[in-house]
This record gives structure tokens, C-alpha cells and sequence, in this order.
């Protein structure tokens, strides 16, 4: 039924959530493999988050194909979700790999992570626009209800690609141990994601993701060879 409404509602706005995400004729293979070494290099650097940025950019692509992104647009989708933490570069070791709690000064740090993904993505042409790479780094963790960061965008402000890649970010985000915590089980993750449709998720992007919850549960178990 939620992959029934998730149709209803793309063909009603004739796909034009996906209007301006667009990499122009940049060769998609070679900025994949680029953001691809960049997503690993960032998870290299932070033991508890190895395969995030990876898991990132499949969850992200299978939601975009069950949005209804063409494959080209998904791709792009798949390369944010590679360079969605690459601000994260510019924080310190001491932050990063800091084993238990940060302080509030700590996550006001961490926080400054999309910002300066955005800065470093910014000169690439291709990654430019209203609703590009750089744009989708910049507002990954934003909130749907205007309860996140850095500017605090709601709804329709946060460019759909920033809607997607945050709920393929937290899906991996909490099922991975982190210092401070123990991962949840995927399937503690998942019904999390499903809760907060309206509130800091896009309803569209959490109902997509009901359409697709076993492709993505087979992926995430499976660990099988990238989509895209």
C-alpha cells in the first residue's frame, strides 16, 4: 500500500521533485570512482564508521529508483551518499576517533561537517546547482519539520537528494557502533526510520522505503556488489 501511495504521489507531481538534479555531460563513471575513493577515504579515518559512506550511497540510490529517479539521477544520488561526510576531513583527529561522549563543544564541531563538504565539493562543476552534489552535502542533515542543521530548512526547502541521502544516512548510522553507543539492529533501525515520517524524515522518501525494505535489508545483510 505505502509503495501504491509513493506512485500516486511521484506521478501526481510529475517527477518534479527530481527537476535540476542534473549533472549536465560530466562522465559519470569517473566522478563515481572518484567520490567513491573520497567516501573512502573519510571512513578510513574513523574505525566506526567503516562502509558507511558505501552504505550510504546504495540505500540512497535504491530509494531514488523506487521514487522514481531515472538510473542517471539515481546515480547522482549514489555519488552524494559516497561524499555526504567528506567535510568531515576538515575535523580533528581528536573529535572524530574520540572514544566516548562528545561534549557540546565537540558536536558543535561535527556539526560544521555538511558546510564544509559543501565548500570542498563546490568547485566541481558538475557537482553545482540548486539541487547538486554540493547542495546535497551542504543539507543532509536537515529535518523535514525544520529541526535541523545547519540552516534549519523544512519540507520542500531541503533539496529532495539531501532528503534522500538522510534517511539512507541514519538507517547506516544506526545500525554501526559508534563510541558512545552500541549499533541498533537493523531491524530496530528500520521500524526508527518508519516512525519518523513527517517529523525529521521526507513521508515520501520513509514510504519509499517501505516499498523497498527487503531490497534494502538484502543489500545491508548481504553485502553484495554495488547497484549501481
Amino acid at each position: 500500500m505505502l509503495r501504491g501511495a509513493v506512485t500516486q504521489l511521484i506521478d501526481f507531481r510529475d517527477n518534479s521533485l527530481f527537476n535540476g538534479l542534473e549533472l549536465g555531460g560530466a562522465d559519470l563513471l569517473s566522478l563515481h570512482q572518484l567520490a567513491e575513493s573520497l567516501g573512502n577515504a573519510v571512513d578510513a579515518r574513523d574505525s566506526h564508521t567503516y562502509d558507511h559512506s558505501q552504505q550510504v550511497a546504495v540505500v540512497g540510490y535504491l530509494l531514488a529508483r523506487a521514487m522514481g529517479c531515472s538510473a542517471r539521477q539515481a546515480d547522482i544520488i549514489h555519488i552524494a551518499g559516497h561524499l555526504h561526510d567528506i567535510g568531515k576531513i576538515g575535523l580533528p583527529d581528536a573529535v572524530l576517533q574520540k572514544e566516548g561522549k562528545l561534549s557540546d563543544g565537540e558536536w558543535a564541531l561535527v556539526r560544521k561537517h555538511p558546510e564544509i563538504g559543501a565548500r570542498i565539493a563546490a568547485p566541481v562543476k558538475a557537482f553545482s546547482g540548486k539541487e547538486g552534489i554540493a547542495a546535497i552535502i551542504f543539507a543532509h542533515h536537515e529535518r523535514f519539520d525544520g529541526g535541523g542543521y545547519p540552516l534549519g530548512l523544512k519540507g520542500g526547502e531541503i533539496p529532495i537528494g539531501a532528503r534522500i541521502i538522510a534517511v539512507a544516512d541514519a538507517l547506516s548510522a544506526m545500525i554501526q557502533d559508534r563510541p558512545y553507543r552500541k549499533g541498533r539492529s537493523l531491524a530496530e533501525a528500520e521500524e526508527e526510520v518508519l516512525a519518523h515520517g513527517g517529523a525529521q524524515f521526507d513521508p515520501i522518501v520513509v514510504a519509499a522505503f517501505a516499498g523497498v525494505r527487503r531490497e534494502v535489508r538484502g543489500w545491508l545483510e548481504g553485502k553484495e556488489e554495488e547497484t549501481p
